[in-house]
């Protein structure tokens, strides 16, 4: 019985610090600079960005836009019910905002945070990477980048959707389990 409640609240408190750890996020350099900007797909209604989605690429355009990164990569296939995959409406987003075609990449297959990058590494392969999600992803995405040998650093997106309790709570509750399942399971 004290072993059980002693692994019990180890448990707990190894869930507790990760928790912290996913709603602190990874720490970004300010300043950052990087060949690419490789953004992390998000959903989109019909054929537009999402607002979460559109926050992650204001934020890949005000990268570019400061001369921080060269290249922009957008990742992301169709979802059901899209007329464009998430790569191809971000795409258009950042042409519609002064993003030349040739600073613009894409992977437009993947349906899933592991897949964003692992179908985008041979786009960015050997460059520089600023890897740009929202601050409560980006836990789990730089552990899988870093997996897959993607010399990548964080980059938060300022304008998150995820702003209060009621948003934020949920979102790093679910980090938090796809987390273990991507340390358990490798997925």
């Amino acid at each position: 019985m004290r072993l059980a409640r002693w692994l019990g609240g180890a448990g707990l408190a190894w869930l507790a610090l990760q928790f912290a750890l996913i709603w602190d996020g990874p720490k970004p350099s300010p300043g950052a600079r990087a060949d690419v900007a490789l953004v992390l797909g998000a959903a989109v209604e019909v054929d537009r960005p999402s607002p979460v989605f559109a926050a992650r690429i204001d934020h890949a355009v005000d990268l570019w836009r400061e001369g921080r990164v060269r290249h922009i990569v957008f990742t992301g296939g169709t979802g059901e019910g899209d007329r464009l995959s998430e790569a191809a409406a971000a795409r258009r987003y950042a042409r519609v905002a002064g993003v030349p075609a040739n600073a613009i990449l894409m992977e437009t297959q993947s349906r899933t945070t592991r897949q964003n990058l692992q179908f985008a590494a041979p786009l960015v392969s050997g460059d520089t990477v600023l890897l740009v999600s929202d601050d409560l992803h980006l836990t789990r995405a730089m552990a899988m980048a870093e997996r897959l040998g993607l010399r990548a650093m964080p980059s938060a997106a300022p304008a998150s959707a995820y702003r209060s309790w009621r948003t934020r709570l949920p979102f790093a509750l679910r980090e938090l389990y796809f987390l273990h399942h991507f340390w358990l399971l490798d997925e």
